[in-house]
């Protein structure tokens, strides 16, 4: 089982494109050019471990799109989970997404009153899924 937690960010600016000094607030405004953080992903799936369960992250803040974009990631992919989450809820409520279904997670308030965090019932939830996807391989 991979369970790729999600990328600090989608951008970075390469080290050979860092200032070697303070960027001067004197110098007027600021233009940035970022790059592409690489997609391992792919090469993961296809190439590196094509029998793992692999789980992916989805994070998003518009609640229209995050399963339409959580689809697209497992065709794009062809990986076995994405865990879905908006940013405003996201340590208190996801959407495990499998090509045929989407399971909500959700700390209730007692839970969160006593210290649960999310992940425990991502880990546990996926232990099952995982489980049931090693059973249909033997």
């Amino acid at each position: 089982m991979f369970y790729l937690a999600a990328a600090v960010s989608d951008f970075y600016i390469p080290i050979s494109e860092m200032p070697e000094h303070k960027i001067q607030s004197s110098e007027g405004p600021l233009q940035i050019t970022m790059k592409m953080v690489p997609k391992m992903l792919s090469p993961l799936v296809k190439e590196w471990a094509p029998e793992a369960f692999v789980i992916s992250f989805k994070l998003e803040t518009d609640p229209l799109i995050l399963i339409d974009k959580s689809r697209q990631a497992l065709e794009k992919y062809r990986h076995q989970v994405v865990v879905a989450n908006i940013l405003e809820s996201r340590r208190t409520s996801v959407i495990i997404v499998t090509k045929d279904s989407q399971t909500p997670l959700s700390l209730s308030d007692e839970e969160i009153a006593q210290g649960m965090e999310i992940e425990e019932k991502i880990v546990s939830y996926l232990q099952g899924q995982h489980t049931a996807f090693i059973e249909k391989k033997v």
